[in-house]
């Protein structure tokens, strides 16, 4: 019998991982192999050079001694060997299994969390994220080993909370959609750094992490996220170009303009958190801008198209019927990117009174194959918007139903707000329906001419107010609508044949 002493330091290696805190295998105690047999078999495993062939060894070992007094000692020894082999799957397999005898096994829970979080970042993957930020939960609340020092527990934490919290942070964005809690967990994983190493690695990475969800709707706060986006332009060299896009994107819609950003960058360089006191003087309002505009311009029908539609969408009530006033009734384009041109119903209905109509469908369901009367009128009753139901004559004496699908409205994105949330600001009845097979896929763009184009007389606005996932716009109707073919190019005149020059006469 022999007395073994172990002991193991694990080295955060491999993976790509760019933080690596050590941790230290946290059994220490002294534990005897009483089977002669079995401590062979362990000293072969665990003295073997070659890491394929000591990750075989220690397999083996764990295969015919399942209940060995050194289990937790050889997956200890089985994690740092795969990771020497640069094998996550397998590290995380044998960390699992030693999470299996050893629940609150700070090592195990470490390298599990954030090789899970790694991969699952990588590829969106929900579950594995799921994964990662139980584990971190667990960790968080591992108590420290009676074998370890208070020093070491220390030293030990303070590499693996940090990665904890981001886990957990990334866990929300992504599969909880909790934005307000990942911002908490990206905050104090930066507090828990030193200001050193939010300038690299992770904490550079999470710095722009929390910049990103500051900007998102359900955790809006633009002056958080131009300061850290301006930190982590600081230091991010590889990323700066594109750092610095949506530093000024957001910045200039914040405060209007670029003046003072400079400055700003300058602070966010000294210091991770910005001071209490803090700010940025806010741009003028949308409401605000959109009457500058409407008083700068003296003549309204000279307003451009985006322009009339941006005071229609945030002006005041005052402000947007000035200028419905000069577009009511005329004819207008429809500029813009298709959105939907959902199928409706021409019905013509036979009985003691002939009657036609357009029918809108509430969702988009198949016609029946039935052509009975009946059912088709119970057909319409069920799926039909009621207005344009009203308009036939439907009754017992109805005796036949003819249905063709047509499309009688087209959507439109024509502002930029619009076409980046992919909403229609735009409907366009069409004066005469066309065919299903004639009706434009969403994702077509209508331009002007000589484009194709799409057109109407103005009928109605209403602006709509603006939601946690968009932005107050207005949304316009147009009646009478038609779409003009593109126009093709007038071919080139020929060039006229050259003439020689007339002879000169002899004299």
């Amino acid at each position: 019998m022999k007395k073994l002493i172990l002991a193991s330091v694990m080295a955060m290696t491999g993976f790509g991982l760019v933080y690596t805190p050590a941790l230290r295998a946290q059994d220490s105690d002294t534990i005897q192999i009483k089977d002669p047999a079995e401590f062979n078999a362990y000293q072969n495993a665990s003295s073997q050079s070659d890491l394929q062939a000591k990750a075989a060894a220690l397999e083996g070992f764990l295969q015919a001694y399942p209940q060995s007094v050194v289990k937790k000692t050889v997956l200890d020894m089985l994690i740092d060997t795969y990771q020497g082999l640069n094998n996550p799957d397998k590290t995380v397999s044998a960390a699992g299994r030693l999470l299996e005898i050893d629940q609150n096994n700070m090592k195990a829970i470490f390298i599990s969390v954030y090789v899970k979080k790694s991969q699952g970042a990588k590829n969106n993957d929900v579950q594995a994220l799921d994964d990662a930020a139980a584990l971190a939960t667990r960790g968080l609340s591992a108590p420290k080993p009676a074998s370890m020092s208070e020093d070491d527990w220390k030293k030990l934490t303070s590499g693996a909370y940090p990665v904890f919290h981001s886990a957990l942070a990334a866990d929300y964005i992504v599969s909880k959609k909790d934005v307000k809690s990942a911002i908490k967990e990206y905050r104090t994983e930066l507090m828990l750094y030193t200001p050193e190493q939010t300038t690299k690695g992770a904490g550079l990475w999470d710095t722009l992490q929390l910049a990103e969800a500051y900007t998102k709707p359900d955790g809006k706060d633009l002056i958080q996220a131009v300061w850290f986006y301006a930190r982590a332009w600081n230091f991010a060299t590889p990323l700066k170009a594109q750092i610095n896009g949506k530093l000024e994107f957001y910045y200039k819609r914040y405060h209007g303009d670029l003046n003072g950003l400079d400055d700003i960058k300058a602070q966010a360089a000294q210091t991770v958190f910005p001071a209490g006191t803090f700010t940025i003087s806010a741009a003028a309002t949308p409401a605000e801008i959109a009457h500058k505009a409407l008083i700068e311009t003296p003549d309204l029908s000279k307003l451009a198209l985006g322009d009339s539609e941006f005071i229609l969408a945030v002006g005041t009530k005052e402000d947007a019927d000035k200028v419905w006033a000069v577009l009511k009734d005329k004819t207008s384009p429809a500029p813009g990117i298709v959105i939907e041109a959902p199928v409706a119903l021409k019905v013509v209905a036979d009985g003691a009174k002939k009657s036609e109509a357009i029918v809108a469908l509430e969702k988009q369901v198949d016609l029946p194959p039935s052509t009975d009367a009946k059912e088709l009128a119970a057909f319409l009753n069920a799926n039909g918007v009621k207005e344009d139901v009203a308009k036939l004559a439907l009754g017992d004496d109805t005796k036949k139903i003819t249905i063709e699908p047509v499309v009688a409205v087209i959507k439109v994105a024509v502002s930029d707000d619009a076409k980046a949330a992919k909403t229609a600001d735009f409907i366009v009845k069409l004066k005469t329906p066309i065919s299903v097979k004639e009706a434009p896929a969403a994702g077509f763009v209508y331009g002007i001419p000589p484009a194709t184009t799409l057109v109407g007389v103005y009928d109605t606005y209403s602006q709509v107010a603006a939601t946690p996932n968009t932005v107050q716009s207005a949304q316009i109707i147009l009646r009478d609508g038609e779409i003009i073919a593109a126009q093709k190019a007038p071919a080139k005149a020929a060039a006229p044949a050259h003439k020689p020059a007339a002879a000169h006469k002899a004299h």
